[in-house]
């Protein structure tokens, strides 16, 4: 195609097309058909247009001639259209091979990249980017799953790749624009001059007012303040919208990469394109050439051309958003431009110098050299269209065995008879043979062999089979467990080296990601993380932080895993109980990890609900609170005291109570003592005054007092040889780690 008197031909950065003019001091290149420039000299607008318009023109021929069709015939088996070799009165059935191997494939693939709490990690390059790379794993990770729907296009690029060959992935920002009005009255000049000064305000009405009582003036006003937001977003583009070079072999490397889209003149006004050149412009080009989404939406015509409509403003417009390496300022290097044009005329709206083009590429079976490789539909169609026409075939079989033909004379039977089909019908006929049925035997049953061999086919090339969607092996009583293990072993092995090849692509998405946030961020980014709102800063990250994939992947299941986990956790255990927590072989954060992924792997995907972040901080700030508190007896110490010192206390209560049965022995004694001198004294009393005799009474209370003397000293000498009592303790007691929850052992 030439437009404007050009020739068209492989562009090249170094190359400028012929114009109708010619151009001067250039040689003319017969067999490219381009005209050779200075290189030191600078290329103009016009030239610089041209290059992009072949570039687009070349791209899309390639993308509509050679990928499309392959893709319009992968899609159609998927939706299990007819093949088009059908013929009337036969089975015209169609085995659904291509849908049935990509639906087995998708729920493991999805449970890989969805089923932990990260999709991906970013790892920080030195000490000192540990917390910048863990925030930017959060905020990327919240990005992509919260803020865009990131399960829908993990899903939507997924089953591209599947079915389609590639699963693209394109990402840019979006400035959300929110406009509020406010109205001010009473200002004084200094006072409406700050608030007209502010950032993003537009004065929509200025009063001045003069006040009677003070004659002070005062301004009255109406603003609008327009606040900007920027807003990350990550799509799935649709296969057809993509074009590339066909010498590409990945998208860092490719000469050009773009993307062509319809959309309308209202959408690109938002973008800040002068409405005027969109105006132009609109109802011209299309995908006249891509039948892609015709096929996936029979409905939807728009991609056989525009068609104008009564609102200008949803008028539909060719719109191509292009990356091309190219020399345009003469220095002998071509840098990338990201250029955006509209129109079949290529009338560029803007153009500017990027690092790399936002698009990354999933594939599930990659061709080296190429950037298109093999799809599951491509592995798998050949068998739908085999397995197809022998169900066909025995159904027909089947069809004619139930329901033979029938031969009839003619003139013999009454044929509305014979064309009856109910059941028990009766056939009038003149004749006893004059209708007779055509027997056809059912020769099905060979099929059903080669049916299973085509399973088997389909088993080795893609892993999919009935044992590997998530039967258990103890069922299967016809096999044994281990055969039926080393089967699901296999297909897990097909899909996780599917899952490895598309993390690359998942990996380039997030460092695109990361490069946009720490270029267009101003200002901190409030997120909503595990029921916190979190403020994060990305200004002064490094946006060339290395990522890793953090996917499940690997051998077993989950409970094999699971089982595993548990055994290793038990070793920590151990280690942490010997050696204290900062031992060098195990720390609290690794316990911490190991105990979260058992959590995920239960099912539970927010392992935060069940066990904290491990803080070095704080693990610090506690094992110093603890090596303080180190000669400090534990509880079960401080309860052997107490005990000890209930003993002593309940010793001293009964010593107590015994010496004061004793002082209360001796008082008696000395009671019943002083009522014996007072009787015996009474008593010689009454024989002296009786008898006349006389009694010696100081002889008696003397021996009395002798004998209270010897046994007061009896006493103290018993107390004076009594040992003291001892109070009980108790061994002390080692504080053991508390034992694992149920269920992690």
């Amino acid at each position: 195609m030439a437009i404007d008197g050009i020739t068209p031909g492989r562009y090249k950065p170094d190359l400028i097309p012929i114009s109708a003019d010619g151009v001067a001091d250039s040689a003319y290149n017969s067999e490219t058909g381009y005209v050779t420039g200075d290189e030191n000299k600078p290329m103009d607008d016009e030239e610089f247009r041209y290059i992009v318009f072949q570039a687009i023109e070349d791209s899309q021929t390639y993308i509509d001639s050679y990928i499309a069709p392959e893709r319009q015939t992968a899609m159609s088996y998927y939706l299990g259209n007819l093949f088009g070799n059908e013929e009337d009165g036969r089975s015209q059935v169609v085995m659904t091979e291509v849908r049935d191997t990509v639906l087995a494939m998708m729920p493991s693939l999805l449970r890989i990249f969805t089923g932990g709490d990260k999709l991906l990690e970013f790892v920080p390059k030195s000490e000192e980017d540990v917390e910048a790379a863990e925030q930017a794993t959060d905020l990327i990770n919240y990005i992509f799953m919260q803020e865009n729907s990131g399960f829908r296009i993990l899903h939507d690029s997924i089953k591209d790749a599947l079915i389609l060959k590639t699963g693209i992935l394109n990402w840019y920002i979006l400035d959300d624009e929110v406009v509020e009005y406010y109205s001010y009255s009473g200002l004084t000049l200094a006072e409406a001059n700050f608030i007209a000064q502010d950032q993003g305000i537009t004065v929509e009405e200025y009063v001045e007012e003069t006040d009677m009582m003070t004659g002070e003036q005062l301004i009255s006003m109406r603003v609008r303040r327009t606040k900007k937001t920027p807003r990350y977003i990550v799509e799935c583009v649709p296969p057809e919208q993509f074009l590339i070079d066909n010498e590409a072999m990945s998208i860092d490397d490719a000469i050009y990469v773009g993307r062509r889209r319809l959309v309308t003149v209202s959408d690109l006004v938002s973008m800040g394109y002068d409405r005027n050149d969109v105006e132009m412009n609109a109802g011209t080009g299309g995908f006249e050439m891509n039948q892609e989404v015709i096929v996936r939406n029979p409905a939807d015509q728009s991609f056989f051309g525009i068609t104008q409509t009564s609102d200008e403003t949803t008028d539909k417009v060719f719109y191509v958003e292009s990356y091309i390496r190219i020399d345009k300022d003469g220095d002998g290097i071509a840098e990338l431009h990201r250029v955006c044009t509209i129109g079949n005329g290529a009338y560029i709206l803007h153009q500017e110098v990027v690092q790399s083009a936002p698009f990354s590429i999933l594939s599930p079976d990659p061709t080296p050299h190429t950037i298109f490789g093999q799809s599951i539909a491509d592995q798998t169609m050949d068998l739908q269209l085999i397995k197809s026409s022998i169900m066909r075939n025995t159904l027909d079989s089947l069809a004619q065995s139930i329901h033979p033909r029938t031969v009839v004379v003619e003139g013999q039977v009454n044929m509305d008879d014979v064309l009856n089909n109910e059941t028990g019908a009766i056939i009038r006929a003149r004749n006893a043979g004059a209708v007779i049925p055509f027997s056809t035997p059912f020769v099905g049953q060979s099929a059903l062999g080669v049916m299973a061999y085509l399973d088997e086919v389909k088993t080795q090339r893609t892993g999919i089979s009935r044992t590997s969607q998530g039967l258990d092996a103890d069922v299967l009583q016809s096999t044994t467990k281990s055969a039926v293990q080393a089967q699901l072993s296999a297909s897990q092995d097909r899909i996780e080296m599917i899952a490895r090849l598309f993390s690359d692509g998942l990996k380039r998405c997030f460092q695109g990601l990361l490069q946009l946030v720490v270029q267009h961020q101003d200002k901190a980014k409030i997120m909503r993380l595990r029921n916190k709102f979190i403020a994060v800063d990305p200004r002064g990250w490094d946006a060339s932080m290395d990522m890793i994939v953090n996917i499940a992947l690997g051998r077993g299941s989950d409970e094999a895993r699971l089982m595993g986990l548990g055994s290793i956790v038990q070793m920590q255990q151990q280690a942490i109980e010997k050696y204290g927590p900062n031992n060098p072989l195990v720390d609290l954060s690794q316990f911490r990890n190991t105990l979260a992924q058992m959590t995920t792997l239960q099912g539970f995907q927010d392992a935060s609900q069940f066990w904290k972040e491990v803080n070095p901080e704080e693990v610090a700030a506690f094992m110093q609170q603890m090596s303080a508190g180190q000669n400090k007896p534990d509880p079960a110490t401080l309860l052997a005291q107490v005990e000890a010192e209930k003993i002593k206390a309940d010793i001293i209560i009964n010593a107590s109570k015994q010496e004061l049965e004793r002082q209360k022995a001796v008082s008696d004694a000395d009671f019943q003592r002083d009522k014996l001198i007072a009787d015996s004294l009474l008593k010689a009393a009454e024989i002296q005054a009786k008898y006349g005799t006389q009694v010696d009474i100081a002889s008696i209370r003397a021996d009395i007092d002798r004998q209270r003397t010897e046994i007061q000293e009896m006493f103290k000498m018993a107390q004076a040889y009594a040992p003291p009592p001892e109070p009980a303790q108790l061994p002390m007691q080692q504080p053991m780690m508390p034992p694992m929850p149920p269920g992690m052992m």
